[in-house]
């Protein structure tokens, strides 16, 4: 993409296909994204955010395109290979997805004992650093999720997430269900946490005050493609008509400085 110099790309999505019976999601996509940023993926609902994620990580089929992950082509790489790039990305499924029947300490532990071989000291020790660095301590290792709230679950999931020491995280809508200062504080961690690992960060999202406070860039699902990629600064800019009304709307930050000089 244009002005981005020799960035180092660690997500290259290539003519991307996919869909579902007669129903076409992606059509011919293309996406960039970039090492050791945030990127905030948008579009309206059903438009397709999620599948492109889920496709990404293997979790649904292409029909079409290619897809490159740290260098490596997902759609021609042998299983061996595939593996190893799965190593190094994490996953926050949009309601947490931690698995109901285990512990927190459980769930941490589950992706390390897939890949590797390491004791149970090791492990156990590794399950509280990792609930630390997301603002949860050791009092949490034995609940369940059912004991958790909304936005301890999120916490969790991120750590479970973290817990091979990811080059990539993937986020599907981080901050929903969660209250706004829930919402701003999971926003606040996930910046501090790519700021601290530099990590990239391919965060699906609606939230504006997401978008507005911790991306350094937004691309944007329209009509099956993405259709626009850049800062906010270029979404604001834009005179495309999803654009403006998605980001020039009573819901955004713009529409409510407008509306409140209205009745001022």
């Amino acid at each position: 993409m244009a002005g981005n110099g020799h960035r180092d790309v660690v997500i290259e999505v290539r003519d991307l296909v996919v869909g579902f019976g007669d129903h076409i999601v992606l059509d011919h996509v293309d996406l960039d994204v970039y090492r050791g940023e945030i990127l905030g993926f948008v579009g309206g609902s059903g438009a397709g955010k999620s599948v492109l994620m889920r496709t990404i990580i293997g979790l649904l089929p292409r029909r079409a395109g290619s897809i490159k992950v740290l260098g490596t082509d997902l759609t021609a790489c042998t299983e061996e290979e595939r593996q190893r790039i799965e190593r190094r990305w994490g996953v926050l499924f949009q309601q947490g997805a931690l698995f109901s029947s285990l512990t927190v300490r459980e769930n941490l532990q589950f992706p390390v004992r897939e890949y590797l071989k390491v004791s149970q000291r090791l492990l156990d020790e590794l399950a509280i650093a990792k609930l630390e660095m997301v603002g949860l301590d050791a009092s949490t290792l034995e609940k369940f999720p059912s004991e958790l709230s909304g936005g301890m679950t999120k916490r969790v999931a991120l750590a479970r997430a973290l817990a091979l020491d990811p080059d990539i995280v993937f986020l599907d809508e981080p901050t929903s269900g969660l209250d706004p200062i829930s919402a701003g504080e999971f926003d606040s961690l996930i910046a501090t946490l790519q700021r601290t690992l530099g990590i990239t960060v391919f965060m699906v999202t609606h939230d504006l005050d997401s978008l507005h406070t911790v991306c350094d860039r937004i691309a944007v699902l329209a009509d099956h493609k993405v259709i626009a990629a850049g800062t906010m600064e270029t979404m604001l800019a834009s005179e495309h008509p999803w654009l403006r009304a998605y980001f020039h709307g009573k819901r955004s930050r713009v529409g409510h400085v407008t509306e409140a000089t209205v009745r001022i």
